[in-house]
């Protein structure tokens, strides 16, 4: 039973729905009687409210009496069809069937096998997530060193903890972190746990979030870890980038981080799926994903089905990292205890800021800043301002101001053009380090 134990108690899983499927045929009415009881038996075992489960009973008890299935002889249709009805009364985003029925044969072997109970998940899912490098699809540092961690999915720790760990020690020197979490559809309460220990220093209990099982009505709780791996980052600003399909398990990690006040939320409201649970078998032929429990936020004491997490910062999806790196930088530089440090982080949300919505400069306001400052050249071709140092390649330039500018790959320097009565009269180069050298202009653009 350890398999089946495994999956019932964690909220959708990236790849539940994705196995693959025996070639699609056609089902009897009799095919669709078992299935209907099936779930309804499962419903009304497992679904963590009794009475909304009785609820989805009668009501597909109903439109099976009315006909509403007799013409779904296709699997696939027949089984988007029931999830729509159990939605339609549940409103509850997790609760799906799927046809399956290679993986309701696996579920029901390993349910009557009586020599499973340290077989642990499947073999082939282990390995898809391997592939799918446990959820972790990108992590790099940005512009002002901020963190980026781009995460499709909460896979288990206990088998994604060590790339979860070297993630996060990639990310500990940071002073900001963003969680992309835009793609992420869920996964396991216990990578929540790990991933929001690094955030806290060592020593300190942070109660996360408590869980409700119908099966043992009782209630369990998640808290911080006294130990990770690695070097935690306490003091790093934390942004979550969010949208309308960050669900589950992405949406706890945010729920709990937004009500403990340790992250900025940046995007779009989340999708509403508050409720864990797990695949079951469904008649021979298909699966569902069956929610058995409820979160419960210590703080809130409620959760965020139905409603999503709404974000601190609302904005597309798709300008949500501009968004929060932009913030981050900007909240870094407020918090600076020294001239330079706070120079250091303005230096790169201006050149963010520019970047992402240069100034408008006219053709003459560009051509007025081009010359040979001795080895260094500003040119101006096809509208696009260049720099190009003697025998070097040319590079492209991001206005910051109409006389200042930054290479557009690389915000480590700026050249500030000085003017007089409306002249380029020499060069200022600057380098975020300190560095500084002024070149008087020698004549007009080559």
């Amino acid at each position: 039973m350890r398999k089946l134990i495994f999956l019932l108690c964690v909220f959708a899983l990236p790849g539940f729905f994705l196995s693959t499927v025996s070639a699609q045929e056609t089902l009897t009415a009799a095919e669709q009687s078992t299935a209907i009881d099936s779930l309804i038996h499962s419903l009304e075992e497992n679904y963590v409210f009794p009475k909304l489960a009785e609820q989805m009973g009668q009501h597909l008890r109903q439109k099976q009496k009315a006909g509403a299935f007799k013409n779904l002889t296709e699997p696939v249709a027949f089984a988007d069809r029931l999830t729509e009805e159990i939605q339609y009364v549940s409103k509850d985003k997790h609760l799906r069937v799927r046809f399956d029925p290679e993986g309701a044969a696996r579920m029901r072997a390993h349910a009557a096998s009586d020599e499973n109970e340290d077989d642990g998940p499947d073999p082939e899912w282990l390995k898809q997530m391997a592939r799918d490098n446990y959820g972790f699809q990108g992590a790099k540092i940005l512009e002002g060193n901020v963190g980026y961690l781009d995460l499709r999915g909460f896979f288990p720790a206990a088998y994604a903890g060590e790339t979860a760990a070297a993630a996060m020690n990639m990310l500990s020197n940071t002073d900001a972190i963003i969680f992309d979490l835009r793609q992420n559809g869920g996964g396991d309460p216990g990578m929540i746990q790990l991933l929001t220990s690094y955030l806290y220093p060592a020593g300190r209990d942070v109660h996360l979030n408590s869980f409700y099982h119908r099966h043992s009505n009782d209630t369990s709780q998640t808290w911080t870890l006294p130990y990770v791996p690695g070097k935690r980052n306490p003091d790093a600003e934390v942004f979550v980038l969010t949208s309308n399909s960050t669900f589950s398990a992405a949406e706890e990690f945010t729920y709990n981080l937004r009500n403990l006040e340790r992250a900025t939320i940046v995007g779009e409201t989340t999708g509403g799926g508050a409720h864990p649970g797990g695949m079951m078998p469904i008649a021979q032929q298909f699966v569902a994903f069956i929610p058995n429990g409820r979160a419960i936020n210590p703080i809130t004491n409620t959760n965020w089905e139905g409603t999503g997490v709404s974000p601190h910062v609302e904005v597309e999806k798709e300008k949500a990292l501009g968004t929060a790196h932009q913030m981050a930088l900007e909240k870094l530089a407020e918090k600076a205890e020294s001239d330079e440090t706070r120079r250091y982080f303005e230096w790169f949300a201006t050149y963010l800021k520019s970047k992402n919505e240069p100034p408008a400069l006219s053709r003459q306001q560009m051509q007025a800043c081009t010359g040979n400052y001795g080895a260094r050249n500003i040119l101006l071709e096809d509208g696009q301002l260049f720099y190009q140092r003697t025998g070097r390649p040319k590079m492209a330039l991001v206005p910051l101001s109409s006389t200042s500018f930054a290479l557009t790959d690389d915000p480590d320097l700026t050249f500030t053009v000085e003017m007089e009565d409306g002249e380029a009269a020499a060069l200022v180069v600057e380098s975020v380090n300190g560095w500084r050298e002024r070149t008087e202009r020698k004549g007009a653009q080559p």
